[in-house]
């Protein structure tokens, strides 16, 4: 089922013209904790998700290779990483764990007092 939605849809892993340039032009270049996989032809940089297809999900090494920010691969050079960095996380939008700010309606806040809504004449 998999196979016959990669032909109509692209939010089910790649579409059949991906997975086929990837054959035909694509050189494997790595691969990151998530699965994810990195291929390159010449100038042309890509990634095959493995699992849903969000950007938030590839690391930041290789967000920066896939950038054109370095030429190196993540796994020829790593990054130092730094002490105040913290691990990657996927987008939080629209579920349970994302972010709400003080006072918002979805975390059952109330108006500010000093808040007067306008009416109109």
């Amino acid at each position: 089922m998999k196979f016959i939605l990669s032909f109509i849809t692209w939010w089910n892993n790649q579409t059949i013209g991906t997975r086929l340039f990837t054959w035909r032009h694509g050189k494997l270049v790595g691969e990151d904790d998530l699965g994810n996989k990195y291929y390159e032809n010449g100038m042309r940089r890509w990634v095959i998700y493995n699992g849903p297809i969000e950007g938030s999900r590839v690391p930041v090494e290789w967000h920066g290779w896939l950038h054109h920010t370095y030429d190196n691969r993540p796994g020829d050079n790593p990054l130092p990483v730094q002490s105040w960095e913290k691990p990657s996380a996927a987008n939080a939008t629209g579920t349970v764990r994302a972010y709400h700010p003080k006072g918002s309606l979805a975390t059952g806040g109330k108006v500010r007092a000093d808040y007067e809504a306008w009416q109109p004449e």
